[in-house]
């Protein structure tokens, strides 16, 4: 279906906004694979880029390197094109662990996952809309270069419907069987359908809505878009489009072949083992596998199907997998959001992927031809995209190598310039800190700090502290809920300076800073390179007063970069506050409620129990405590610990409510493993 792109903004492009603008869509147009807008935080980079979008007139996808920064950037396009098909698709777990073998405990980690049935709902919606409208821009997390169902079997699955057509009730009930559809006469909820004499109500697994078909003999009577709550009637249709509700889907007559190659290739596997003297492993690969294409067989799905995607699509050895990139049109635009830090994660997910798997292969949990459900490789992902725009505020080698010279954007609507930086000597380094911040916090203002290790941080706080300074750490050791507490402290001037690594987090946006302070600037490396540097330099750049100081015994390479980077940016941003009379504005934002003091909803209770000693705390937020650091352990492929905090988070669950049992999958090895440790 073809439609318009429609920008609708209150706002017009200013500042060096039009230019940027005017530069990216006249590269497009002359056929530039690559270009770069380098942005500096607060420029509008994303007003930019909906403004290209909606000039160029083709689909767009919009990558960022997490989820967090995926949804702001889906809410803030959202918002600029109401009336087009902006989507989001991120991984749809809350909680992913994936299956895994450690050889040295001899420990096997099941596959446990929290599905989000919302997410997963949009995921499903993504791939609809590019397969029915033009008009669609997708923000996706690096989920999007994962393996994914065949676009041409997805397409070839879509059961279509027109009023009058001939078909038959049964005939569309065993489509949407097919397709992976579930009846449920009781729960209309997101891929199910029931059935009620001649009418078949359809919850498509991308809608919020529902399709009712009524049927007049084998003759499709009626089609019309109904409430799924009510089921009063929305709109009448003409026509209707059902896409699957799994990604994973696949004609029947495709299935046997595909399990005959299954088959051969377990056979193969197995006398390979039993050559080796690898008995257990033999027996092991044999079950799992018979197992799956059993299921398979009879539901025509099994867990972990992904794992079979190469027969099942019929690729050939080490070819890559089908992602979401495959189901865009051609010519589609790719954005890189903060490109510095998503090119890097892109290029690392398929090494982590492969070494992962490579283990559960060697010892049979999984067949070879599981190593090809993957992520794509670096090179692949460039071979199936078309242009491309990065976005930053520090560009990196890549984007200068492929871009040439980046395309500015530097100017703030706010008027406010970078931070001037000031060298330092080392010696005395504390002491000059020390006065800085006494100074700001006379004023209401407020400091970070960056040190090289965690110890450093943590004592310096305690020595701040001794000396009567307001001072608290941050670092990655810290829990994700305690962070939020301690920005939210620091900007209600709660304490007066944060010291930490990186403090590039997001999250980090507080416009009560006014000065960076950059301990050991002189000590080259990751916390101390270029990008680093500009980075943590616009933490201050919030703030009308903002001072970057760095304490240094010589000016590394890097840290000249930095200063003539901020120089020329500011030496530009001056200039046109001159020129069109611009007076910088301080920057007000809403100082956000701790998240340990918000409700899940209006039905949550807070539950109090008391400690063995007396002392009572709080299970709600213990259980979110638990359940943000299993989140990290899986994260950083922590998997014994993520387990072990699964147990205990069930285990906890369990506790408080004794007389309502606690819906719990069946408990790994490791799980039993771990207990008996304890």
């Amino acid at each position: 279906m073809k439609h318009s792109y429609q920008l609708k903004s209150g706002f017009q492009p200013t500042g060096d906004q039009p230019a940027a603008i005017e530069a990216l869509c006249a590269g497009l147009e002359r056929g530039q694979r690559f270009q770069t807008l380098e942005g500096v935080t607060g420029s509008g980079k994303t007003f930019t880029i909906a403004n290209v979008i909606a000039n160029q007139k083709r689909p767009a996808l919009v990558i960022s390197h997490n989820k967090t920064l995926a949804a702001q950037l889906y809410a803030e396009l959202k918002s600029f094109f109401p009336d087009n098909a902006v989507e989001f698709f991120i991984s749809y777990y809350d909680y992913y662990q994936p299956e895994a073998y450690i050889p040295q405990t001899d420990t096997f980690i099941e596959k446990d996952a929290s599905i989000n049935s919302e997410i997963e709902r949009l995921r499903l919606a993504a791939t609809d809309s590019l397969l029915s409208r033009d008009d669609v821009i997708i923000v996706a997390s690096v989920s999007c270069i994962y393996g994914l169902g065949s676009p041409e079997d997805y397409r070839e699955m879509v059961l279509s419907a027109t009023v009058g057509e001939t078909c038959g009730r049964d005939g569309i009930l065993e489509k949407l069987v097919l397709i992976q559809y579930e009846r449920n006469d009781y729960e209309p909820k997101p891929g199910t359908f029931r059935v009620r004499g001649d009418t078949i109500d359809i919850f498509p697994s991308y809608a919020t809505h529902g399709i009712r078909v009524e049927f007049f003999g084998d003759e499709i009577d009626a089609i019309k878009r109904i409430d799924a709550l009510t089921a009063e009637t929305e709109e009448n249709l003409d026509r209707i489009t059902i896409s699957p509700a799994k990604h994973f889907v696949m004609p029947a007559e495709k299935l046997e072949p595909a399990i005959a190659l299954i088959e051969a290739e377990l056979d193969e596997r197995v006398k390979w083992f039993e050559q080796h003297d690898k008995l257990i492993e033999a027996q092991r690969i044999r079950m799992r596998t018979a197992y799956d294409i059993e299921m398979m067989r009879e539901i025509g799905y099994c867990g972990g199907i992904e794992n079979y995607s190469r027969h099942l699509g019929g690729r050939q050895a080490g070819e890559r997998p089908a992602c979401l990139i495959d189901y865009f049109p051609d010519n589609f635009l790719t954005i890189i959001d903060e490109s510095h830090v998503t090119l890097p994660q892109i290029r690392g997910m398929f090494n982590g992927d492969q070494a992962r798997k490579g283990t559960l292969v060697e010892h049979g949990f999984r067949l070879p031809s599981a190593l090809d459900n993957r992520p794509l490789g670096f090179q692949e992902f460039l071979d199936i995209t078309g242009p491309m725009i990065f976005t930053t505020a520090t560009p990196g080698p890549f984007e200068i190598q492929k871009s040439g010279t980046p395309i500015e954007q530097i100017i703030r609507p706010t008027g406010i310039i970078d931070p001037p930086v000031e060298v330092r000597p080392l010696g005395g380094q504390i002491d000059d800190v020390m006065e800085e911040i006494r100074l700001r916090a006379e004023r209401g203002e407020r400091t970070l700090v960056t040190t090289l290790t965690k110890r450093t941080s943590e004592d310096l706080t305690e020595y701040l502290k001794k000396v009567g300074l307001r001072v608290e750490y941050l670092h990655s050791d810290v829990s994700a809920l305690d962070r939020v507490d301690i920005l939210r402290g620091l900007r209600k001037a709660e304490f007066d300076c944060l010291i930490g690594i990186n403090l590039l987090r997001e999250g980090l946006d507080l416009p009560e800073v006014s000065l960076v302070a950059i301990l050991d600037a002189d000590k080259e490396g990751f916390l101390r390179s270029e990008t680093a540097l500009v980075q943590t330099a616009g933490r201050a750049a919030r703030h009308i007063d903002g001072k970057v100081i760095m304490y240094a015994d010589k000016i590394t390479g890097s840290m000249q970069r930095m200063i003539d980077i901020t120089d020329h940016r500011r030496e530009k941003q001056r200039a046109y506050n001159t020129e069109h009379g611009v007076v910088p504005q301080a920057i007000q934002k809403e100082i956000a409620d701790s998240l340990q003091a918000l409700k899940q909803g209006a039905e949550e209770v807070e539950e109090m129990v008391v400690r063995e000693t007396g002392e009572s705390y709080d299970v709600n937020q213990t259980i979110r405590e638990i359940e943000q650091e299993m989140l990290e352990a899986a994260e950083k492929l922590e998997f014994e610990r993520a387990a072990l905090l699964r147990d205990e988070l069930y285990e906890l669950k369990t506790s408080i409510e004794p007389s309502a049992p606690v819906k719990r999958e069946k408990a790994s090895y490791v799980g039993r493993k771990m207990r008996k440790k304890r």
